[in-house]
């Protein structure tokens, strides 16, 4: 089989990279023939190793717009993720307000902004790297956009996993920025900064403590629920009793990655036990092959659970 892609020429040298080594890699890795010819890139072999071909470079090429660079290990990356079925992805483009398409990079993120749009709340564990929050916020910016929802309510557990929040220096709004820095990076990459800082003072975008979610009912509202993993029972509880008519609930965590005390069991993983079989509420678990961060995430992730004889450190708590 053979397909032509057609290529942006002011971008082929770095597209193609040093001396050719990004297209020798794509050769050895996927087991095709790959011929460029002004600008177009004809690729021959095997009918699964040219469509994987292509959705890697269609890959390549995005990032390289996007990013402005491309490396070895951007395309090794590439490759070593899981392919996501072509219409499904398309079909489950979110589009933001930067008028950016998110696109699910594989079969279990493409499962998870499935899930997030079947149901009212959904649960999503997995480890660092995966999308879990990221895909949350774009669908919930999504959802702002097209006004399916009025606000946008995002809060984390501040649990401490090390220093003590007395010990860091200012306010309390000071004492907690750090928390919520994870949630302002995915805003602030799904719209302009000056849109992102009118919402907030207008209340439209809430991005706060989890403590300061106690006695209010939000409707009409995305709610995501970051680090969760580190919630009490009773402060999941609290939680999820804020949901309010016309909302959607995301909860997100790795439960691998405990910081309550030893004999506290983590809230969202005794509510995924006890809430798993009521409709409406969705259950996603991403793994390693979901990781789209820099390749040596995957093998930092695999050589931790190696080395606990594939248990989780809550398992290792005690089945905390």
């Amino acid at each position: 089989m053979e397909v032509t892609v057609q290529l942006d020429p002011e971008k082929q040298l770095e597209l193609f990279g040093p001396a050719d080594t990004h297209l020798r890699l794509l050769r050895r890795s996927l087991g095709v023939q790959i011929t460029a010819r002004q600008s177009d890139l004809h690729i021959s072999g095997p009918e699964s190793s040219v469509h994987r071909a292509t959705e890697v470079i269609d890959r390549m090429q995005k990032h390289l717009l996007k990013y402005r660079r491309l490396t070895a290990d951007d395309v090794t990356e590439f490759v070593e993720q899981g392919p996501v079925p072509d219409k499904a992805a398309r079909d489950q483009a979110i589009t933001v307000y930067s008028n950016k398409l998110v696109e699910p990079s594989t079969p279990g993120q493409l499962r998870y902004i499935e899930t997030m749009l079947a149901n009212d709340i959904t649960f999503c564990t997995g480890p660092a790297g995966t999308g879990k929050t990221y895909l949350a916020v774009a669908v919930a910016v999504s959802m702002l956009k097209k006004r399916q929802i009025r606000r946008l309510v995002l809060a984390r557990p501040a649990v401490e996993a090390g220093e003590k929040l007395g010990f860091l220096p200012g306010d309390i709004a000071a004492k907690v920025n750090p928390y919520l820095r994870p949630l302002f990076d995915a805003i602030e990459d799904m719209m302009d900064f000056a849109q992102m800082r009118k919402f907030m003072e207008l209340d439209i975008i809430e991005i706060i403590p989890l403590a300061f979610m106690r006695g209010r009912t939000l409707n009409g509202a995305a709610i995501i629920c970051d680090e969760a993993q580190n919630t009490s029972g009773s402060q999941m509880l609290m939680v999820l009793t804020r949901l309010g008519h016309g909302s959607k609930m995301i909860i997100t965590g790795d439960i691998t990655q405990v910081d309550l005390a030893a004999n506290q069991k983590s809230g969202m993983v005794e509510a995924m036990e006890i809430l798993g079989h009521i409709r409406g509420i969705g259950l996603v678990e991403l793994s390693q092959q979901d990781i789209v961060r820099h390749r040596l995430v995957q093998d930092v992730v695999e050589a931790y659970r190696t080395r606990s004889g594939g248990r989780s450190r809550t398992e290792e708590r005690g089945g905390q």
